[in-house]
């Protein structure tokens, strides 16, 4: 048999295997798979391969775009976990194939390349809107509506795992919008408390809302970011009692 036709046929065979993956998790029999695997590592490219094992799974953007606000986050959230599920069944379904590739530097581990479509198919087009349907989340609780933390504690995890909390990452992006935001809403609480207390009580719904702030806030965010945002409550400074508001942020945060 040439080996343009082994190929055909290991490539039919993987075919059949990847669409089942979800019942190999389940302990579905691979091992009709494995001498398919050892066959493609000397007949095709592995990191082109992979792309186009990966790539089919990546045609989600149609059913996430009829979606928005939390319902969004949420199904993202859940897309989300199902792929990494998929990723890791797949990694061990081919686990002699990428080892190999990897080790012979032709190619990048496949965990990576499942990491680069997803971020490069359905991050770039839907952070935004990601990112807003949170900040009306956390909006929604200053308000004292209820809402799901779950959610948040997701789109944290989510953007840890995608480059952690380094400069330039998913998670520094969302930490800038929440700090924009953050400041908009303590400069919108001190207009209004300003004209509804006195002092002593405009002090005391401050130090009040900080301290909810941080505990909540807490749930889902890195302590160094809980501390820039509560940086944000010096906005809140009455001018009729100096530097106190600023004080009672400082013992809040703990600086």
């Amino acid at each position: 048999m040439s080996n343009m036709k082994r190929l055909e046929e290991s490539m039919k065979t993987l075919e059949e295997g990847i669409m089942k993956v979800k019942l190999i998790m389940d302990g579905y029999p691979a091992s009709v798979f494995i001498s398919c695997v050892f066959n493609l590592l000397h007949m095709i490219r592995q990191q082109n391969f992979f792309k186009v094992i990966m790539l089919p799974w990546m045609r989600v953007l149609p059913f996430l775009k009829d979606k928005s606000g939390t319902s969004l986050l949420a199904e993202f959230l859940r897309v989300w976990t199902n792929y990494k599920a998929m990723v890791k069944c797949l990694c061990g379904f081919f686990h002699y194939l990428d080892k190999k590739c990897t080790e012979q530097k032709s190619s990048v581990p496949l965990k990576e390349v499942a990491l680069s479509c997803f971020q490069n198919r359905v991050c770039c087009d839907l952070l935004p809107e990601l990112f807003d349907a949170a900040l009306l989340l956390i909006s929604q609780d200053r308000r004292e509506e209820p809402i799901d933390w779950s959610l948040l504690q997701g789109l944290s995890t989510f953007c840890l795992e995608n480059g952690g909390a380094k400069k330039g990452t998913y998670y520094d992006m969302f930490e800038e919008k929440l700090l924009t935001d953050t400041s908009s809403c303590y400069s919108r609480f001190a207009s209004e408390w300003l004209l509804s207390y006195s002092s002593t009580d405009y002090m005391l719904k401050v130090e009040r809302c900080l301290n909810g702030e941080k505990g909540k806030l807490s749930q889902f965010l890195y302590p160094s970011s809980v501390e820039k945002l509560l940086q944000e409550g010096s906005i809140m400074d009455d001018p009729g009692s100096g530097a106190m508001t600023c004080g009672i942020f400082r013992m809040i945060a703990g600086l």
